[in-house]
């Protein structure tokens, strides 16, 4: 079957390999639509350590069962589903309560093993969460990065009135709308590419500025889902006293921080990765439901993925998430 192949940093082809097996607790989804993320462009240029040539990268995505494993439910032979990548050790105190990412020995679908840029690929059954029937494959590949926002907005105490958003990209974006269905009063975004900024004024934010000094100081919340030196830095920056800075974006690994102004304002520091089962199954019902919606591009073929890469390394492209399939 055809997958395409992380090769090293600017290098992928698409390749034959092996049609995938399911071992016991595992099955075969066949991908119908596989977003791109920013990781994966990061990871493509040879800056994720975590992930090593060669590799079918690919964790946001949906498809079809089509083969089950040993001590599978057979019910999910031929079920259309969103897959969940990050799979736990299913046995700590974090899998049994649903937070598998915070499970010490997990590892990511698309990072660990092969993923959904592919034909087909091989899913632990807890991976799989059912799509409602005539769902969007491309709505089910989304239901990943929408949960990160859900889970970044749910490590808030209480309902904050402002909340600054840094980057509109997939994740930024995904933010925007958790905050917003959360019922936050103002949702502010900084984003420099101006048709992001325009799309980001399209699914509600209040306001969207192309640089952080536009933005009004005192903020209960921002979200840095950038993660540059100069983005962290302006979260902590915009918030008012006792404001919580939320870091989700991956760019930078090491960046300073105005220390004293965390101390002497109380600023909470709140780093987030991930989501737990049940922000995942809700980011599936609220795009299921239409009450998240995020703009949909054709879907490319996996034989286009070299150039699809090789144009999102060079900079953002106006399409919000661009899938291959």
């Amino acid at each position: 079957m055809k997958a395409l192949v992380w090769l090293g940093p600017e290098r992928m082809e698409v390749r034959e390999v092996d049609e995938p097996r399911p071992g016991p607790g595992e099955v075969v989804v066949k991908t119908e639509a596989a977003g791109i993320c920013g990781s994966e462009v990061e990871g493509y240029l040879g800056r994720m350590a975590n992930r090593k040539p060669p590799l079918v990268m690919g964790h946001e995505y949906a498809g079809a069962v089509s083969e089950v494993g040993e001590a599978v439910d057979r019910a999910w032979r031929g079920r259309r589903v969103a897959v969940n990548p990050i799979v736990g050790c299913g046995r700590c105190r974090y899998c049994t309560s649903g937070d598998r990412n915070l499970c010490p020995d997990r590892h990511l679908v698309g990072i660990g093993v092969p993923g959904g840029f592919a034909v087909a690929s091989v899913v632990p059954e807890r991976c799989l969460f059912a799509l409602p029937d005539g769902m969007d494959a491309r709505l089910g590949a989304l239901v990943e990065p929408l949960a990160n926002g859900v889970h970044a907005m749910r490590q808030l105490a209480g309902k904050p009135g402002r909340v600054a958003v840094i980057g509109a990209g997939t994740i930024g974006l995904a933010c925007v709308q958790a905050a917003l269905l959360n019922g936050v009063e103002v949702v502010t975004v900084v984003e420099r590419h101006a048709k992001r900024r325009e799309q980001a004024l399209g699914l509600g934010a209040h306001e969207a500025f192309e640089d952080l000094s536009s933005v009004k100081p005192g903020q209960d919340v921002v979200v840095d889902a950038v993660g540059a030196e100069a983005t962290r830095v302006g979260a902590v920056e915009l918030l008012g006293p006792a404001g919580t800075a939320v870091f989700i974006g991956l760019h930078e690994d090491e960046s300073a921080l105005p220390w004293h102004r965390v101390i002497r304002a109380n600023i909470r520091v709140q780093g987030t990765f991930g989501y737990a089962d049940r922000d995942f199954q809700q980011a599936l019902d609220w795009l299921a439901a239409g009450k998240a919606v995020l703009p949909l591009s054709p879907i490319r073929p996996l034989t286009e993925g070299p150039a699809a890469f090789s144009a999102l390394a060079a900079g953002p492209l106006d399409e919000i998430k661009v899938f291959l399939g």
